[in-house]
């Protein structure tokens, strides 16, 4: 089943489709959702009322334009480039994430986007 969803920042509209994990599950039936969003590196990340566990794909380094959930925060994460915790060109979380799905478009469109932005997810 595919799961399409709008990333809404100000203007920005930015098409992406959630995967089949279970946290994937439970953020598509808690939808739409805002926050608050944070950069962190090339990352926007902000807290959702989602609470999830490791999945056995967390992982750690990521690819550019993929989505993850961060149990630590329990966070919406958009991964886009590098992070502080990057070696190089990697894309790295602070701390495993589940890996969620991706921007079906140019995630570089997340570039410049500043903490304190709200951000919306809804079905798309």
């Amino acid at each position: 089943m595919a799961r399409d969803i709008i990333i809404a920042v100000h203007t920005l509209r930015v098409k992406a489709q959630l995967n089949e994990s279970p946290t994937a599950e439970l953020i598509w039936e808690s939808l739409p959702i805002e926050g608050t969003g944070n950069t962190w590196g090339d990352e926007i990340y902000f807290s959702i009322p989602v609470k999830a566990d490791l999945e056995p794909e967390a992982r750690e380094e990521m690819e550019k334009g993929e989505l993850g959930y961060w149990p630590s925060g329990n966070a919406f994460c958009i991964f886009f480039g590098p992070t502080p915790m990057s070696r190089g060109e990697e894309i790295r979380a602070a701390s495993p994430v589940n890996p969620i799905g991706k921007v079906t478009g140019d995630p570089e469109v997340f570039r410049g986007i500043q903490t304190g932005v709200k951000v919306r997810i809804e079905k798309g």
